[in-house]
């Protein structure tokens, strides 16, 4: 009821926005997301495919952005977007700054979860796994990849930590710069990449009638004994899958 008063709050003068009543369109039961027809039954593959064709559906801007969390020694979790550039057989890989409170929580806590989400296809891949810093020379082989303005940037900006004003970021941005010229290489500040190897990918796709499809893959010490073939299949390269309710 608060979130409905403060909706009317912000619409006066307009038409109420009623949340409840949102609902859209996803597919039919014919397009359902079924297990005899997926190939091979390999997480990454299944990615693969939906990435691409996340990738040539216009609407979807960023088709690697992605919801990343988190959690700190307290317990206490927190979620962020941030742009996936590397997804392969070992894993999904993203960059920050080392001194980011994302990377405080991964030295406490490497368990992270990391959720994309592609509207115009009504599709969701949501990932479990632990995180890991990439070596450096990676890290420094794509930062020097970056456009020179965001790699100045990285330098820039002490990530999560409190700022006076933006007129702060502009006066350092200025000052480095300056130091550096147009042609002096930027030096690689604490910053860099995180592989996340995968324990669990679950793959969802939603239904009209909301008896959404989900299927979810895990791997793991000791999860094959789980496969009954009933529940529980067994997949490929070590993964098992099985059918979630909505």
């Amino acid at each position: 009821m608060r979130l409905l008063r403060t909706l009317r709050i912000m619409n006066q003068g307009q038409p109420e926005v009623q949340l409840s009543a949102l609902r859209l369109k996803y597919h039919e039961r014919k397009d359902a997301f079924l297990e005899e027809n997926i190939k091979i039954k390999n997480p990454f593959c299944i990615f693969r495919d939906w990435l691409e064709l996340a990738l040539k559906t216009p609407e979807i801007l960023e088709p690697n952005a992605a919801a990343l969390a988190t959690v700190n020694p307290q317990g206490k979790p927190s979620n962020r977007f941030v742009l996936v550039k590397e997804a392969t057989a070992e894993g999904f890989t993203f960059f920050t700054n080392y001194g980011s409170r994302k990377a405080d929580d991964i030295l406490e806590n490497p368990n992270v979860a990391i959720s994309f989400y592609w509207m115009p296809l009504r599709r969701s891949v949501r990932i479990e796994g632990v995180a890991e810093k990439i070596p450096k020379a990676d890290s420094l082989k794509y930062f020097h990849e970056r456009p020179r303005a965001s790699q100045i940037g990285a330098i820039a900006s002490p990530q999560s930590r409190r700022i006076p004003s933006r007129g702060y970021l502009d006066e350092l941005e200025a000052g480095i710069k300056a130091q550096l010229g147009p042609e002096e290489e930027v030096p690689l500040p604490n910053w860099g990449g995180y592989l996340v190897r995968p324990n669990l990918i679950e793959f969802w796709q939603g239904q009209t009638d909301r008896l959404h499809d989900r299927i979810r893959f895990r791997r793991g010490q000791g999860v094959q004994t789980e496969v009954d073939g009933k529940l529980i299949h067994g997949g490929e390269d070590g993964w098992i899958y099985e059918r979630l309710a909505p």
